[in-house]
């Protein structure tokens, strides 16, 4: 009998949205919003999530809270969003593995193109390329000049198999046509302690990772993965400046609903989320831990899913990336 209300009370929700969606937009919320991390707390995507998520309860006027559940890279509360009904009281802020995670397991129980409603970028925060100060090259070419004369010599470093800086230095092989040796770590720690050490010459890591090492002059910066430069290292080209014309390979967080929301709150939700986002408190607050806003309509948002989908499908094809 509870399960048949359970699912009485979903249904006349769903029904409420399709039959009174405008009404019921306009007047969204009228209680307690959940913004659901699938990841442990303390990281990026959880400090931004947390940050968007207290700025909405003062512009909604109603609770927004973070709950963390994290598991398989995302993948299991990922799975149980989809089944959710679209009413806008539980969103999802997740990091860039949701968009690469199609690529690297093959049993996910969900189509990440069509089974969720994207609603907004949240943040995006630019890798950079960084080698150790005894490694012989000091621009984007240079390296690409001595990998191509030393074939398979070149170690560049990750957090793992299919993060998101191993997949920027997939990328920039594969754009540069050379030949890199990708060492992975169980972290982005192990990996930067041998960069620093000259264990291994390169490696892609986020901005904020590396900054004071940069500025000390443990590490030489060659070029950041965005494409435009970066206030926090505005002296550092990018890599598409430098020669790989198009070159982007951004760490980046987005919201995602479940799928189906009606038209009318899908505008509301994302509206809001876009103003909130662009606030002057909002940017501050991100622009501390290394992030950008995002300053995209919905619709831009939903296309630049889509691409980054594919564009990491090919990156982890032409590569032969596989997770056990």
């Amino acid at each position: 009998m509870k399960i048949f209300s359970y699912f009485l009370q979903k249904m006349l929700v769903v029904l409420l949205i399709l039959f009174t969606s405008g009404a019921y937009a306009q007047n969204y919320p009228i209680g307690p919003v959940k913004i659901v991390v699938p990841f442990p707390p303390g990281g990026t995507t959880d400090i931004l999530a947390r940050v968007l998520a207290n700025e909405l309860t003062k512009k909604w006027g109603q609770s927004v809270v973070v709950d963390n559940k994290p598991g398989a890279s995302g993948t299991i509360f990922s799975e149980q969003l989809t089944n959710m009904p679209p009413d806008g009281y539980t969103l999802m802020v997740t990091a860039t593995h949701h968009v690469i995670n199609p690529s690297l397991y093959k049993n996910l129980k969900y189509n990440t193109r069509t089974d969720f409603t994207p609603i907004s970028l949240v943040a995006g925060v630019p890798n950079v390329l960084v080698v150790n100060p005894a490694f012989p090259v000091n621009s984007i070419q240079e390296l690409i000049t001595f990998a191509k004369a030393n074939p398979g010599k070149v170690m560049f470093g990750s957090s793992g198999t299919g993060g998101a800086n191993h997949l920027s230095g997939e990328l920039f092989k594969s754009m540069a046509k050379i030949d890199m040796v990708h060492v992975p770590y169980k972290g982005a720690a192990p990996a930067l302690n041998d960069l620093l050490g000259n264990q291994i010459s390169v490696m892609f890591d986020s901005i904020p990772g590396v900054l004071s090492h940069i500025k000390a002059g443990k590490l030489r910066a060659l070029g950041v993965t965005s494409l435009t430069r970066s206030s926090a290292l505005p002296h550092v080209p990018t890599i598409s400046e430098s020669g790989l014309k198009g070159f982007e390979a951004l760490a980046w967080f987005g919201m995602y609903a479940p799928p189906q929301m009606s038209p009318e709150l899908l505008k509301k939700i994302s509206g809001d989320v876009l103003a909130t986002l662009q606030s002057p408190q909002v940017k501050n607050q991100f622009s501390e831990q290394g992030a950008d806003a995002g300053n995209m309509s919905q619709a831009e948002y939903a296309k630049y899913v889509d691409t980054e989908i594919s564009k990491w499908a090919k990156v982890i094809s032409d590569a032969n990336i596989k997770i056990d």
